[in-house]
């Protein structure tokens, strides 16, 4: 097996600039960055990162907590931060809360703060569980001086570094865009409301039907949670009076969405030609929804490796960054079938 040393040699410079390259600690000009990295991957070196480890007491490695690795939104978001991180010399540790609070107040109490307490774990990214805010624990780690990002879900009243998109603003493109089709009567179909992006999505429906001169009716916000099968139950009971049905929905995550989908295959709705459909957030399978699902997109991939790349400059400590740093990226709309008018419906799904 190759040594920095031998990397070195080939290279023309010393084990110190192969060292700043690896960790990327030290500034390194690009003609000699290059120089290391031909060589390391002409010898097909390895940096033994646990031998570093013991000599510094630090591992180069993150944390993130998750609420559910199974929804797709997040291994994007995982995917995003983890190449942020290997860019850099760092590895990852992905852990799922399960979206429960209590098991979210174990990792951050226990679990996570003992391994950042032993250096193995450096800072944290933190997609905040569907409970109340964890402003004790998140607090507790911050006047440790131990970094953390929160992302996707940002916490109420903690000053803390994030980067999300904007909720409000991705929301009401979605709901506008609804309006442009020509329905009015749009209901909207929310997570719980104990969080704050989703009350963000809420106020930006708010906003987008108030633009457009349409009164908002309590009755079309149908307050749900992130369990598709609980959603489905609630929207199959507000869907159940033809009378009173609306003529567009639109749907705050994607969990959400497939309670909302379900809710239409029981009441015998097809979408659009009964019932126009859109929603926050990419479906698990959306490959498999025909017609196609009109979809207000985040790019979950930027969101992580923003966030990771934000972590590791606090804990590198670069200069000239503000005490707290939000970040907010732009979501987009991918308009499909599933907004159309209904004159223009296409079959059911599956």
């Amino acid at each position: 097996m190759p040594s920095i040393k031998e990397v070195a040699e080939v290279a023309g410079v010393s084990v110190g600039t192969v060292s700043h390259v690896i960790t990327g600690s030290v500034p390194v000009s690009e003609e000699l960055r290059l120089k290391v990295q031909t060589a390391i991957r002409g010898l097909n070196y390895h940096p033994n990162h646990v031998a570093r480890s013991l000599k510094t007491s630090k591992t180069r490695t993150l944390g993130i907590i998750v609420p559910d690795m199974t929804i797709s939104f997040f291994p994007q978001v995982i995917r995003g931060a983890e190449t942020a991180a290997r860019k850099r010399g760092y590895a990852l540790i992905a852990v799922n809360s399960d979206d429960d609070g209590e098991r979210q107040k174990e990792l951050l109490q226990k679990e996570l703060l003992s391994l950042l307490r032993s250096q193995r774990v450096q800072g944290i990214l933190l997609v905040i569980a569907a409970a109340p805010t964890p402003i004790g624990q998140i607090s507790r780690i911050l006047d440790a001086e131990i970094p953390v990002v929160c992302l996707d879900r940002i916490p109420d009243r903690v000053p803390v570094d994030s980067v999300s998109v904007d909720d409000s603003e991705a929301a009401a493109i979605g709901v506008e865009h609804l309006i442009s089709m020509g329905f009015r009567r749009i209901a909207l179909v929310t997570g719980p409301l104990a969080l704050k992006n989703e009350r963000g999505r809420l106020q930006g429906y708010r906003q987008a039907m108030q633009r457009a001169g349409i009164p908002v009716e309590q009755s079309l916000i149908w307050q749900g949670n992130l369990r598709a099968a609980d959603v489905a139950a609630l929207c199959r009971e507000k869907l159940a009076v033809a009378s009173a049905r609306p003529e567009a929905v639109f749907s705050t995550n994607g969990p959400t969405a497939l309670g909302v989908l379900r809710a239409f295959r029981d009441c015998g709705l097809s979408t659009p030609r009964d019932i126009a459909f859109a929603t926050f957030d990419e479906l698990t399978v959306d490959d498999l929804f025909f017609p196609s699902v009109t979809t207000v997109v985040q790019p979950a991939y930027d969101i992580g490796f923003r966030a990771a790349d934000l972590l590791l400059d606090r804990i590198e400590r670069v200069e000239g960054l503000a005490d707290t740093i939000t970040i907010r990226l732009t979501a987009t709309l991918k308009v499909r079938d599933s907004s159309q008018r209904p004159e223009r419906a296409l079959p059911n799904f599956l």
